[in-house]
């Protein structure tokens, strides 16, 4: 029997977005799939919105409480009963054989944890979004995307190990997730699946990009890229990161970039274009870091 790939995707008041992405998903050719729409504290409800019974293969999981991306797909993961868990984001469009060639490399290596696909961009559809990463940087907690804004072309078709798995698409074993566990929770939101790829390859697994597997992404569509969200967790959780991964050398190298560079650059922009709103949500996440000592897993 072919295993079956549990689909995990997150609705957070995006009823149309999340409505278009099923569709796409009923074009899938790999056969033995479930899927799972995770309604993370939508208001109205998403099954208020959209007729899911035009989708019977949809089951609607439903949150009270905003999860943000880690707790929502965690939620997921939970009620999955795949063998495999592919973590995918509704502002997609997915190709028809997108399963059937992520599940090729856990065929050929038993080591092989997490692969993704070539990410395009939906409205740009000759630009590629990810076609892998590159290491991560320890001391300025960064980390570039291979391909990013780049024409697509034979040199983003070989498939290759990556450092890091892109959140908006990531096929994952269960394996992966008995061993790592799931999410941090405390990440909720941008750099998570970074903190897990670096957990799932300190335990012994391969993250690989496959080019053969082709997701195009609306990008993004659930915060928007001048949401002060946006500012506030991307600077928080790049300074998590460096907290719970870095060595002592590097974190006090990387607390030292960041005070004379990060810092007075970004704060200065903020108040030069009068954004204030930024200015305190980038402060605002420095200081969490500074109050919430412990970088635990969790």
């Amino acid at each position: 029997m072919l295993p079956l790939i549990s689909l995990i995707t997150i609705n957070y008041n995006q009823a149309e977005m999340t409505r278009l992405f099923l569709d796409s998903v009923r074009h899938l050719t790999y056969p033995n799939v479930e899927v799972i729409v995770v309604d993370n504290a939508s208001s109205p409800a998403l099954s208020t919105q959209v007729d899911l019974g035009t989708y019977p293969f949809v089951r609607l999981v439903r949150s009270e409480k905003n999860l943000g991306f880690t707790g929502g797909n965690n939620l997921g993961i939970e009620a999955a009963k795949g063998d495999y868990f592919f973590i995918v984001n509704n502002d997609t469009e997915l190709e028809p054989n997108l399963l059937d060639e992520l599940l090729k490399p856990f065929m050929h290596n038993p080591q092989v944890g997490v692969v993704c696909p070539k990410i395009r961009f939906f409205d740009a559809p000759n630009l590629v979004q990810f076609a892998g990463y590159g290491p991560m940087n320890m001391y300025t907690g960064t980390a570039h995307l291979v391909g990013f804004n780049q024409p697509d072309g034979p040199q983003f078709d070989a498939p290759a190990n990556t450092p890091f798995a892109h959140g908006c698409a990531m096929l994952v074993s269960r394996a992966v997730v008995e061993r790592v566990g799931r999410f941090a929770d405390r990440f909720f939101l941008y750099y998570e699946e970074l903190d897990w790829s670096q957990r799932i390859r300190d335990a012994g697994f391969l993250i690989q990009y496959q080019p053969t597997a082709t997701i195009w992404h609306k990008e993004s569509a659930s915060v928007g890229r001048e949401s002060t969200l946006r500012t506030y967790y991307l600077t928080r959780n790049r300074i998590l990161f460096i907290r719970r991964h870095g060595s002592l050398a590097q974190r006090l190298i990387f607390y030292g970039f960041f005070a004379t560079a990060v810092l007075p650059k970004h704060m200065a922009s903020y108040l030069l274009k009068g954004q204030w709103k930024h200015a305190k949500a980038f402060v605002d996440a420095t200081v969490w870091n500074v109050w919430n000592g412990t970088a635990s897993p969790v």
